[in-house]
């Protein structure tokens, strides 16, 4: 796993100036603090998983996803 704390994607998942970062980082606080899969993301409405449920997969599955917990530097 990344040497970074689960809370935090990797910026070429969800860049630091992205217009909705706060909302989504919300959401996906709300789902790691609630043991839940994932969340709908505010701006799509699509189902995101989160970093918890991808951690507890155990690999990455190269598909991009926003909270990989996987993608390092």
């Amino acid at each position: 796993m990344a040497a970074r704390p689960l809370t935090e994607p990797h910026p070429s998942r969800l860049s630091p100036g992205h217009p909705e970062r706060e909302r989504i980082l919300a959401a996906h606080a709300a789902a790691l603090a609630a043991g839940e899969a994932g969340y709908l993301d505010p701006a799509s409405g699509l189902f995101v998983l989160s970093a918890g449920f991808l951690a507890r997969r155990g690999t990455c599955c190269g598909r991009g996803c926003r909270h990989c917990p996987y993608v390092s530097d």
